[in-house]
């Protein structure tokens, strides 16, 4: 089974700036992988080593973003992608998702994509449902935990693998079955992602890590960064604290005012 994981690198801290474009300043603040981007790779690596197959990370960010995919490989990555270039800076969620698209493409296709549901530094939980629809693949979201069908559970027919998913909703779980090719976006505390191994280590400290350009992928400026996102941040506000709109009231006068049945 060939496993791709989109991974992200956030910020380390709550304390983040925007610049004059309202986009993240990202200089100076330390970066760590995406926490909900760490259950996805655990469940990519135990994927992989129950069926086989190779697992590549990919991610798209500046050079620096490297050390993440080398931490990647410590924990047992089989390949690492990253996708640099200043013709990304600034992109949306659907920028974002059309740029993997095209590393997806240009890699040869996966039978499975894993992501994590959403980012610390945008909370958006768009970019792997987007990502899905563009490649016409069914897209399982808000996964706490997922596996291969047995021999004994009805399959899926001409050689497909079977998963099953578990998908947090507001009511509970819902289990899905869905055939490769497909994507699911994990929750943060799915799955808790293993140490990296000493060999590991030594085999991260010398792996490549490829790199991918937009003109690599054939994508046009116009589709890339901040000229070809639809949507972009045009003001930021704070409400101060104590101006939420609501009211104290004790248990007796909320009862009593009939909220509750």
């Amino acid at each position: 089974m060939k496993i791709l994981v989109c991974v992200k690198q956030v910020p380390d801290t709550t304390e983040v700036k925007l610049g004059a474009d309202f986009t993240l300043e990202r200089d100076f603040v330390a970066q760590i992988m995406n926490p909900a981007d760490e259950s996805a790779l655990e469940l990519g690596l135990a994927l992989r080593d129950l069926r086989g197959g190779s697992v590549t990370v990919l991610t798209m960010g500046p050079e620096r973003a490297a050390g993440m995919l080398h931490e990647a490989l410590s924990r047992g990555a089989d390949e690492a992608v990253l996708l640099t270039d200043p013709a990304f800076a600034g992109s949306d969620t659907l920028a974002t998702a059309r740029a993997l698209r095209a590393a997806h493409d240009f890699l040869g296709g996966f039978d499975l994509i894993l992501c994590g549901r959403r980012a610390t530094d945008g909370e958006t939980g768009q970019v792997g449902p987007m990502l899905g629809s563009l490649l016409n693949r069914a897209c399982v979201t808000n996964v706490t935990a997922a596996r291969v069908e047995t021999p004994e559970q009805p399959g899926v027919a001409n050689g497909a693998v079977s998963l099953l998913a578990d998908q947090l909703t507001e009511d509970g779980t819902v289990l899905w079955r869905c055939a490769t090719p497909a994507l699911l976006t994990l929750c943060e505390w799915s799955y808790r992602l293993r140490l990296p191994t000493l060999a590991g280590l030594r085999r991260a400290a010398t792996a490549p890590v490829r790199t991918l350009t937009a003109a690599m992928l054939y994508l046009s400026p116009a589709v890339c960064g901040l000229r070809g996102s639809p949507t972009r941040v045009v003001r930021v506000s704070a409400r101060s604290a104590g101006l939420r709109p609501c009211r104290k009231l004790t248990v007796e006068a909320f009862l009593g005012e009939g909220v509750l049945p």
